[in-house]
This record gives structure tokens, sequence and C-alpha cells, in this order.
């Protein structure tokens, strides 16, 4: 395998400077910048709600209940008792797995009708400042945006900086389905963007979604944009720990367990996306077939099989990309351990020799994206490793007529 190991001694120096930079951190931020977590009381009060509501006579059933129980409860229901509880409750049904796609997909729009004119009022408030006013007018604009009749939101919270999550394709019918995990400075109003669009996590889904067409034309692909955590802030301390990965392991694994059907999903985790992918592993769900990182600062373990999961993993990293100068190691919680692409880890490394910078992984025309499509397709032994590494060894694809 290719390797981009250090010296030893240069790993020892690239420590201490990451110590001095967190401890820097720390004496400027203080420590309840590592405990510090985002209430969302709007879907909490929706949920609240629910639990007060009734059909038929009888309780709702707990929103946390399994995918499998809340799934046998709306099935249970007519069009009408569900399109109901949908306007009723509607943050808690956009949010709930187990939930039907498309009746998540009706809450959402709802929800985010009911959120954009609380930012229209907001927008002419004599009491916020000019910058409030402004900053109310651009989440207006997203939540119009993302109310379009073509989009499908399977996730939204509007609290806080704000979580969402978008499919593309058909969920329901998909063959294999692919989930793209962000890293730092993800919310609502950077989940898209107008320039450089395939930065954002929708661009990237939507680029794989097309990739993944061109790869396999008759293959069912859905493809998820999930920014449905609080991702850390810009490169501070929460960037440098795995706090805000943990709380976002715990909803990932409850989108994973919550898809329908029985489709093999491939996880795509970008920069810090890829600790979220590496503490949430070893609790994902078996239909889990591949993990791929890229421009990853670690997964919080020294060597892929402590990751405890039968899921292939695989590896990119680009030369121009910044993070290959990140400590790569893990010292009382600072750091996120080894690095993914080197020869000890031993995941499989994939070609990223058109991808440019930190985020240019998912451009349209690049080997990363061909290779994130293949993956995602089943195509395994079309892709290319880097420097021709055979990370594809052993690996058969998935028979067309399966992905048919």
């Amino acid at each position: 395998m290719t390797s981009f190991d250090t010296s030893p001694q240069l790993n020892a120096w690239r420590a201490l400077l990451a110590l001095a930079v967190v401890f820097i951190m720390l004496a400027t931020t203080g420590w309840t910048a590592l405990r510090s977590h985002r209430e969302t009381p709007a879907l909490q009060a929706s949920l609240a709600k629910w639990e007060q509501g009734r059909v038929h006579g009888h309780h709702l059933p707990d929103p946390e209940a399994s995918p499998a129980r809340l799934a046998r409860f709306y099935a249970s229901l007519t069009p009408a008792e569900r399109d109901r509880l949908a306007h009723r409750y509607s943050l808690a049904v956009g949010n709930m797995n187990g939930a039907p796609a498309e009746l998540r997909y009706r809450a959402n729009r709802i929800a985010l009708k009911q959120a954009s004119k609380v930012e229209k009022k907001r927008m002419h408030d004599s009491r916020l400042s000019p910058a409030g006013q402004q900053q109310a007018g651009r989440r207006m604009h997203r939540y119009t945006a993302l109310m379009a009749e073509n989009r499908h939101i399977l996730a939204f919270d509007p609290e806080g900086s704000g979580r969402v999550a978008e499919v593309f394709g058909d969920l329901d019918r998909a063959e294999r389905i692919s989930v793209v995990v962000p890293g730092v400075d993800t919310d609502l109003l950077t989940f898209q963007k107008t320039y450089r669009k395939y930065s954002a996590t929708a661009g990237m889904a939507e680029a794989l979604y097309s990739a993944e067409h061109d790869a396999s034309p008759s293959t069912r692909t859905a493809v998820i944009a999930w920014a449905d955590y609080t991702a850390p802030s810009g490169l501070g301390v929460d960037a440098a720990t795995a706090m805000r990965a943990e709380d976002g392991a715990v909803r990932l694994n409850a989108l994973l367990r919550g898809l329908p059907g029985v489709a093999p999903v491939s996880m795509f985790c970008h920069s810090y996306g890829s600790v979220v992918c590496g503490v949430a592993a070893h609790e994902m769900p078996d239909r889990v077939a591949d993990i791929a990182v890229a421009a990853s600062p670690g997964m919080r373990v020294s060597r892929a099989a402590n990751l405890d999961t039968r899921a292939r993993v695989w590896a990119m990293r680009n030369k121009t990309d910044w993070v290959q100068d990140v400590p790569y190691l893990e010292l009382g919680g600072i750091g996120h351990g080894a690095d993914p692409v080197s020869g000890r880890f031993g995941a499989r490394v994939l070609s990223a020799r058109d991808a440019r910078g930190h985020s240019g992984y998912f451009e349209p025309g690049t080997d990363s994206l061909r290779n994130f499509a293949d993956i995602g397709v089943g195509a395994y032994r079309e892709v290319t490793c880097a420097d021709d590494d055979g990370c594809a060894a052993g690996l058969t694809d998935v028979p067309a007529e399966e992905r048919a």
C-alpha cells in the first residue's frame, strides 16, 4: 500500500505542537467549550406535544421506539391519519426514524414553511440589529429553497445553527444507498452553496448521485446528504476532540437503523465527518457495506481493524490537502488517532490524484468522485487505487443483475 507515514521525530514535534495549540485554545475559550451542547427546544416541544397526542383513542407510540415498531404504527394508519399527524407534529414526524420517507418529506415541508414565516417576521423586527435582520433573511431564503417541490428533506431542525438531511433519488426503491457525512462548519446556511457548490453537503451528494448513475445506469440508487448533527464550528477545540462526533455518531446510527428496505449502504465521510463515522462504526448495522473517508484527520483508532465493523474501510487524500499536516495522534482526548491512508492503518487506499485541496473530492470529473461512485454501486473492481497498490484485491463486483 502507499505509505504517507512520517518519521517518529516529526510526529513527536507535531504532538508537542498540537498540545501547545490546544492549551492556547483552552486558555482563551475555557474548558466549557468542551462541554457545550446546543439544545433544540422547537423539536423538543413538538415531541412533547406528540407524547400527549392520541389516535383511535390510544396514546401515540414512544417517538424513541424502534424504527420497526414505528413503521408498523404508521402502516396501521389511513393516509388521512398520517397526513394529520404530519400537520400537527411536523417537526416530530419529520425527524422520526421509522416514519415513511414520503411522510417525513411532507412533514418537513410544513415545518420549513412555519420556520420561514418566523424568520420573515424577524427580518423586520426592530429589536434585532441590522446584522440579526440580515441573518434572518438568509435563513428565510434557505428555508424557501429547501421547500421546493423537487427536494426531499428527510430531517430538519431550525434551532441553533440548524440541522438538515436531504435525499437524492428514491429511498424506498433504492438497491444501493449512499450517505454523505460532512465535516466542520456544516449547518443549515452552509448546507448548499452557489460558489464552490461541490464543497457543500448538498452539492457533494448531488454529484455522487449523478456519478453513480453514470457508473451503473441500471442501478437504482439513493444518496443522503446528512448534515443532521451539530458539527464543530471552525478548527477550534470542538474539532480537535470527539465530543461532536460522539453525539453525531448516535444520530447517524439512528438514521441507519431507520432506513427502509434492505439495500446495502455505503458511507462517504469527509474531513471531521470521518471522525463521526469512526466513532459510529462499531454500532453501524450490518447492511453498511463500505466506509470510505476522504481528507480525514483520523477515525479515533490506530488501525482499521479496531473500528470493529464488517464494512470495508477505504481512504483517500490528495497531495494538496492541508489535512496531511495535522498531527495524527490522540493524547488525552485531543486528536483523532492514526492516519487512515498510512500503510499501518490497513484501509484500502484509493486514488485522489485529480482532487484539489481539502474540499475538492466530490468535484465532477475527478478520480476521487469516480471511485466513490464505483463503491456506491458495488463496482469494486473498477476503482483506481493509489499508486496501483491493489486496494481492491480480493473483491468482486456486485453482479449487474443484482444492481438492476
